[in-house]
């Protein structure tokens, strides 16, 4: 397996922190010197996540030099999708890929972690040579914005990679992903039903999601206790140290959870990549938004390993250690 491209696709509304503390009581120094956040974008009216998922997967495909007729599937991960039985094959239809395959994944800010290991398997076993991976949220829909611990941490977004068959080497040197379901009720996205009457005898369930909710102090300390802690074992899994490391890109949910992880593994922090200022947190997005600037910024070059963490809801939480092979 090779990654040979990326691209990624921000809206063009921003909300800054000014403009927030008009909304809630915060201000631009409480949100900045708790999270690290500046702004975030925001989709409007109209928008839809598969439109925005399919800009990052042509930006990802041109870097790559791939024709959409040339994809075999198509992985998108996202926690809201347009339609609730999955926005892949809608961005299969926009990006014009008839022969690709497509199905959504869902394990929230973890989901680009999950996906990248779920694509490998594919050009591993043989089953198919071209895959697009996209991380894309739009968190917005189901932030409630009266609530300040919530509203100023999450933006939307879009970010892809394209994983080809290498026959000369595998670029993904190891990975290892884990779930907790047990601590489910720190951060989620619940459904809210209410009975239904059919006949005097039967009610079925109907409703709707209820907002965003998180016991961010929680979601702290589970982050900051085992993310450097499945990091050092799939380095240790795949014979590697931290010394071997050339960049670090952690989901970016927190700007003092990075640097809490980074301190942890005795990392410089010159070599963790951030960029939750200027997006929030923009769940599966995050990573493969970080990715892209920093690939089309001359930061990761070819040939440089490279570890990704992602952690949320679920709570799930994982991290994969790759090669980047550079543009195909």
């Amino acid at each position: 397996m090779a990654i040979v491209g990326s691209g990624s696709a921000i809206p063009e509304t921003t909300l800054t922190n000014d403009q927030l503390s008009h909304m809630v009581e915060t201000s631009d120094e409480w949100i900045r010197t708790r999270t690290g956040i500046q702004e975030r974008h925001l989709n409007v009216p109209g928008d839809t996540l598969s439109e925005l998922a399919a800009k990052a997967g042509r930006r990802a495909m041109a870097m790559a030099r791939l024709n959409p007729h040339d994809l075999d599937l198509i992985i998108l991960a996202t926690s809201t999708p347009d339609d609730l039985f999955g926005s892949a094959a809608q961005v299969q239809a926009h990006l014009d890929a008839p022969q690709a395959a497509a199905f959504d994944l869902t394990a929230a800010c973890s989901g680009f972690v999950f996906g990248l290991v779920t694509a490998a398997q594919f050009i591993r076993t043989g089953v198919y040579r071209n895959i697009l991976l996209i991380g894309a949220d739009v968190l917005s829909r189901w932030v409630d914005w009266s609530d300040r611990t919530t509203c100023v941490l999450f933006g939307d977004g879009a970010g892809a990679v394209v994983l080809e068959a290498s026959p000369d080497q595998d670029d993904l040197l190891g990975f290892s992903l884990q779930t907790d379901g047990s601590l489910n009720p720190h951060l989620n996205l619940d459904f809210r039903g209410w009975g239904q009457t059919l006949t005097e005898q039967i009610n079925a369930d109907f409703g709707n999601f209820k907002t965003i909710t998180m016991n961010g102090r929680e979601v702290y300390r589970f982050a900051v206790a085992q993310v450097p802690k499945v990091i050092l074992k799939t380095l240790k899994e795949s014979d590697r140290t931290v010394d071997d490391i050339d960049w670090l890109i952690l989901h970016q949910a927190n700007q003092r959870i990075m640097a809490a992880v980074a301190e942890r593994l005795e990392l410089p922090p010159e070599k963790v990549i951030s960029n939750v200022a200027h997006y929030g947190n923009t769940s599966a997005a995050s990573i493969p938004l970080a990715l892209d600037e920093a690939v089309r910024a001359g930061q990761i070059q070819p040939g440089q390993t490279v570890v990704i963490s992602g952690f949320g809801a679920g709570l799930s939480w994982g991290a994969a250690l790759w090669r980047w092979r550079g543009a195909g």
